[in-house]
């Protein structure tokens, strides 16, 4: 892991190291460059099996 990680900026749609926008703007930290680059797949990923977890919670399966 770089030293504080690595970050996806969403302003600017790109990786970036720690020093880089304020945290408001990114996502991270991701242990490695590639991780930080698949930033916006991953948090979809996760969204969608939230958003199942709440549904079958909401129908109590």
């Amino acid at each position: 892991m770089a030293r504080d990680g690595w970050y996806f900026c969403l302003k600017h749609q790109q990786v970036e190291p720690a020093a880089g926008c304020r945290a408001a703007d990114r996502l991270g930290p991701y242990a490695d460059r590639a991780a930080a680059e698949h930033a916006l797949e991953l948090a979809k990923e996760r969204t969608e099996a939230a958003d199942e977890a709440d549904r079958r919670w909401s129908e109590g399966d």
